[in-house]
């Protein structure tokens, strides 16, 4: 089964030839990211993240990314995701994280140090930690050994967590932190169980939020990509970037022998009358 996660963040951009705006005014872009890491069950593949620019974020941009992918695609929960459904060959899983975030932002708030809401939130907080304390304990196992852990010790957690969500909102301020992310949990809830059927999906999509968080700390940089093939150039470089550091590839080490490699290939004495003809052609 081939697993991947995906998620997209905003990247600032100067393209002062794409009119109607004025000139030197900034428009955006965005880097789409999709990255597979098997290692957390013992996979046969190596961790792997690739980069696209796309100008937006319509639902169209990872349809026609994904054209040929037919598996587990884990995602946050952006509502273009859902189109990819309806061939029937990409099933989605949701991401804990994303579903913990707004109780762990009301647990922590020092706005309302007796909020109502806190211990509400400290018990999402205890039910989810302890959906990751049995995760802690297959990762790196066999596919069927993480599988059965899953099923004995996880699922009855998933299973009493979701009735317990149910009876939360009446007693909440409709619109709070709180409010909000019991409602992604019971919004998303077909894809939050998807990791208890199958030993290949993780809780979270963390790992590509580690790839996207370089680009998104260094968003000031990018905002004098002037045109389409740069930014898409720079797509390259990050998702050679993000590759080598989980696979504990020293980053410089590796783009100087790559880049060598390629200029070797290129000097006059080692370029073949076949290969400047295929160049031509």
């Amino acid at each position: 089964m081939l697993f991947i996660r995906l998620v997209n963040r905003a990247v600032q951009a100067v393209r002062r030839s794409c009119p109607p705006r004025a000139e030197g005014a900034p428009s955006s872009g965005r880097l789409w990211v999709y990255a597979c890491d098997q290692w957390s069950w013992a996979g046969p593949e190596p961790p792997a993240a690739v980069y696209v620019f796309a100008h937006d974020r319509k639902a169209e941009r990872p349809a026609a990314h994904l054209t040929h992918l037919k598996g587990i695609l884990h995602v946050d929960g952006y509502a273009g995701f859902y189109r990819l459904t309806d061939a029937g060959n990409i099933i989605l899983a949701a991401c804990w994280a994303y579903t913990r975030r707004k109780s762990y932002e009301v647990a922590q708030s020092q706005d309302m140090p007796v909020s109502e809401d806190m211990p509400v939130a400290h018990e999402a907080l205890r039910r989810i930690a302890s959906l990751y304390a049995v995760e802690a304990q297959v990762h790196g196992q066999s596919a069927a050994h993480r599988l059965a852990m899953r099923r004995a010790f996880a699922k009855p957690i998933v299973d009493s967590l979701r009735p317990w969500l149910e009876m939360q909102p009446p007693q909440l301020p409709g619109r709070g932190n709180l409010g909000e992310a019991i409602g992604y949990a019971l919004s998303h809830w077909d894809g939050l169980p998807r990791f208890l059927h199958g030993c290949c999906i993780e809780l979270d999509t963390n790992s590509v939020e580690r790839a996207i968080r370089p680009v998104a700390f260094g968003r000031k940089n990018n905002l004098f990509d002037e045109n389409d093939d740069g930014r898409e150039r720079r797509a390259i470089l990050c998702s050679l970037i993000a590759t080598c550091m989980p696979n504990h590839v020293e980053l410089y080490a590796f783009l100087r022998g790559m880049l060598q490699r390629m200029l070797d290939g290129l000097l006059p004495w080692n370029a073949s009358p076949a290969g400047l003809a295929a160049g031509t052609a």
